[in-house]
């Protein structure tokens, strides 16, 4: 066998067409969740009537600190647009509109998904600081180089897929055992699922599981995403069986949590270390073409590139100090994941009420605003939202964990609920002033827990909560005018600082967001 022949016969990886196009597909049906959800919310998140605007981003931020189509031009017509193609795009992607077109045209595609994509990111500020955001950007790129029909599925780049699933997976299992002793003493699903960013309707249940079953979820989750992960690089039929228990214990958070979309990335890029035959498939390898040489050659770059770029990932693994979700680039590639190294024991809530009397007394009455996923109505049982993310709603939880994450945005969101901004609006649930808006709004922190089975049946209600605190004095439209704020509607917004929230100590556990785009420290 000549030097060419080894190579190619090294390189190509038939037996994996079926995982290459579950790959392919479900990734792109990923893209389009993310972005039907940035058309569906921006306009109240990063809008340029937003609470954080792009326009006042890219004006104190250059372009080479965070690349994005926007620094060349923002106005939310051009937002809407980038989006909307996007999800057209992606749902193209999905349908196979990658396999129907010439190798080159493919890897545009995807090209583009992920150039539209990085934009929306690097103008995102805390709204796009979550760490599965810069997990479907990596993801995304590499799926361009995984080549369509024309080619037999290049190996490695699947291989470096499954160097992407190892670190999401083994990151957050040292980062657990480096940070809460709960999770060595394998006590922290007794609180997890009760404190958790949004549960799901499953999670009352699952929080009343068996103190036992708790810690076998626990040792479970230490298997998972420390022993496991390694036999993603052993020889077939180890890998797939490795792939198949990461696919399981991923099913098995989607059906305890609301976790955006990284459980279903997750699955994606396991089966990307799935050998279909090894599964007892029907699998028939078809024949391809050689590979053309120039794509040889990217795909060879590509590898050395990531190779080089982990350096950055692994030392922070290794290190005492490992940090969670970290970009060491400016392009989100290569990074550093992990999730839940500390764990709550208790959960706040921040409330947020309004009225329309024109005076507050001891005796105003206060109706309070609803949120889509996030718990508020104690009787109104948890909703199942992911993939799709709900931006707001899990702000708020890092919110009631400590105003500092509110800082930048909560009184701009608190302006608008005053001025009944509509497209605010439509990020909630429930508006107790459909008519005219309210005249004051105030917040209020509370402690949140589910109920027993015997409270249940009694009440009707999921949560038992408790009012601890004030978290926002009532303010007025009029108030935070004298103030120096300007009014939301017709006028850019600009966040000041929140001296009416009261700080309480300690940091936010769990997918915490990751740090802005920037080189490494």
């Amino acid at each position: 066998m000549g030097r060419m022949e080894w190579f190619a016969g090294w390189f190509a990886a038939p037996e994996y067409g079926l995982s290459r196009v579950l790959v392919q597909r479900l990734l792109a049906a990923v893209y389009l969740t993310g972005f039907v959800a940035a058309a569906a919310q921006f306009r109240a998140l990063i809008g340029a009537e937003g609470m954080l605007p792009v326009p006042s981003l890219t004006a104190r931020v250059p372009f080479r600190r965070a690349p994005s189509l926007f620094h060349l031009h923002y106005s939310d017509r051009f937002f809407a647009a980038v989006a909307g193609t996007g999800a057209v795009l992606s749902a193209a992607l999905a349908a196979g509109l990658g396999d129907a077109v010439p190798l080159w045209a493919s890897m545009l595609l995807w090209a583009v998904l992920w150039v539209f994509y990085l934009s929306i990111v690097n103008v995102g500020q805390t709204w796009y600081s979550f760490g599965w955001e810069s997990l479907l950007l990596e993801a995304g790129f590499l799926a361009a180089f995984l080549g369509n029909e024309d080619v037999a599925p290049p190996l490695p780049v699947l291989w470096l897929m499954r160097w992407l699933v190892f670190r999401v997976e083994f990151g957050a299992g040292l980062i657990k055992l480096r940070g809460d002793r709960c999770w060595r003493d394998l006590t922290c699903l007794r609180y997890h699922h009760e404190t958790q960013p949004m549960p799901g309707p499953l999670s009352w249940f699952f929080h009343h599981l068996p103190a036992p079953l708790h810690r076998v979820e626990a040792a479970a989750n230490h298997v998972t995403q420390l022993v496991v992960p390694v036999g993603l690089f052993l020889p077939q039929p180890v890998a797939t069986y490795a792939a198949a228990v990461v696919v399981l214990t991923q099913l098995w958070l989607v059906a305890s949590g609301n976790f955006a979309w990284l459980n279903w990335l997750t699955i994606t890029l396991a089966l990307a270390a799935v050998d279909p035959a090894r599964l007892g498939l029907p699998v028939h390898p078809r024949a391809y073409d050689g590979t053309p040489g120039w794509f040889e050659g990217v795909v060879t770059a590509l590898t050395v590139a990531v190779a080089g770029l982990s350096y950055w990932p692994v030392r922070n693994m290794v290190s005492r100090e490992q940090v969670m979700n970290r970009s060491f680039n400016r392009l989100h590639l290569v990074n550093t994941y992990g999730a839940f190294g500390s764990v709550n024991r208790i959960r706040h809530e921040v409330v947020i009420e309004g009225t329309d009397e024109p005076t507050v007394t001891r005796q105003t009455v206060w109706h309070e605003y609803g949120f889509k996923g996030k718990p508020g109505d104690v009787r109104r049982l948890p909703r199942q939202y992911a993939p799709y993310h709900l931006r707001l709603d899990w702000m708020m939880w890092f919110a009631a964990i400590s105003p500092a994450y509110a800082r930048p945005w909560f009184l701009p969101f608190v302006a608008r609920l005053l001025a009944n901004d509509p497209v605010t609006l439509r990020l909630l649930r429930h508006n107790p002033f459909p008519d005219a808006p309210p005249t004051h709004v105030r917040a209020t922190l509370h402690r949140y827990r589910f109920t027993d089975w015997r409270e249940l049946r009694a009440t009707g209600a999921w949560w038992h909560r408790t009012a601890l605190h004030e978290y926002l004095a009532p303010v007025s439209l009029d108030t935070l005018t004298r103030s120096g704020y300007r009014p939301p509607l017709g006028r850019r917004s600009r966040s000041v600082p929140l001296d009416g929230l009261r700080r309480r100590p300690g940091h936010p556990p769990g997918p915490a967001p990751h740090h802005p785009p920037g080189p490494p420290e």
